[in-house]
């Protein structure tokens, strides 16, 4: 990059928000070529407004890694606002184009696969039951995919059964939304046949669970050890709406959170086969680390039984 040492210090006059956004798009692609094409002008144009940001703010923003770019210390600091800065004014689009008509609250939630479809619609519940008119806009992915997006502020909120991994440049709140007791339950002939003598009855019934990808997947597996029951796996699941299906068809006997136990049985016809004692899935709302923050993930954590777990930097 720029050569800085030949600039002088100047009094910081008012940031080109052009350059900025040039600067945003670098740093997102990690590639002046591939900025440029995303953006449709040249790399010489790009090149030359990411000169005059950096000579503006006396620091350089990248350092050249290999054939790419990364973010030096400074330019860690730039994107950090600089996300702010045009997620307030995708917002600010947004409300100017609603104003006048109608007064829609947009949440853009990203919900981790392995959680169970029927307990996010439950927590999510306290969003569209808020007095203002609300529209989710869900998304579904694995836990890193949604923390690239979040951190992208493509999302607000992300609802995981983890919380954000400590350290990093990634500043996040990890707010525990509730634990939920976990059980096992089984539709048509197996709910039947394994029901009676339960857990013993287990040994060697085919089951259905979750990759050990996810948290659930390792408290099972270690009340199956304790409780010395050896079932068939006959499916493993990164997804939980994919494991359900399965589970629904009788397929395997399959894990669900005992207070959708209703739900469960209207939706999947899947009857209770009892509880794992000690077994729970712990569910996050996982939010950027705003001074501004979203009304609704506001609404969302204020349900949450404790305190948001303050990031570690």
């Amino acid at each position: 990059m720029t050569d800085l040492s030949f600039f002088p210090v100047r009094p910081m006059t008012m940031l080109n928000y052009k350059h900025l956004h040039y600067f945003w798009v670098v740093a997102q692609e990690g590639s002046m070529t591939r900025a440029a094409e995303r953006l449709g002008v040249a790399v010489q144009t790009i090149s030359g407004q990411l000169s005059l940001l950096e000579r503006q703010l006396g620091k350089a923003l990248f350092n050249s890694q290999g054939r790419g770019l990364v973010l030096s210390e400074a330019g860690q600091v730039a994107q950090t606002y600089a996300d702010q800065i045009f997620q307030l004014g995708e917002a600010l689009v947004e409300a100017v184009d609603s104003s006048g008509s109608e007064s829609t609250l947009r949440l853009k939630a990203g919900i981790s696969d392995g959680i169970p479809k029927l307990l996010a619609y439950r927590l999510l519940s306290t969003v569209t039951n808020m007095p203002a008119d609300v529209r989710l806009i869900c998304d579904e992915g694995e836990f890193e995919a949604l923390l690239a997006d979040l951190a992208l502020h493509r999302l607000d909120v992300v609802l995981t059964d983890r919380p954000a991994p400590a350290g990093g440049n990634l500043k996040v709140f990890s707010t525990p939304l509730g634990e939920f007791a976990t059980g096992l339950f089984a539709a048509g002939p197996l709910a039947k046949r394994y029901q009676t003598g339960f857990p013993a009855s287990l040994d060697g019934a085919p089951m259905l669970l979750p990759t050990r990808h996810h948290a659930l997947r390792g408290h099972i597996d270690r009340w199956l050890e304790n409780s010395r029951i050896r079932p068939k796996i006959v499916g493993e699941f990164e997804d939980s709406a994919l494991l359900t299906t399965f589970g629904r068809e009788g397929l395997g006997i399959f894990p669900a959170p005992l207070a959708l136990a209703e739900q469960v049985s209207t939706q999947l016809e899947a009857e209770p086969l009892g509880a794992m004692a000690g077994v729970s899935e712990q569910i996050y709302a996982i939010s950027n680390e705003r001074r501004i923050r979203h009304p609704a993930v506001e609404a969302l954590c204020a349900a949450a039984p404790r305190p948001p777990i303050q990031p570690r930097v």
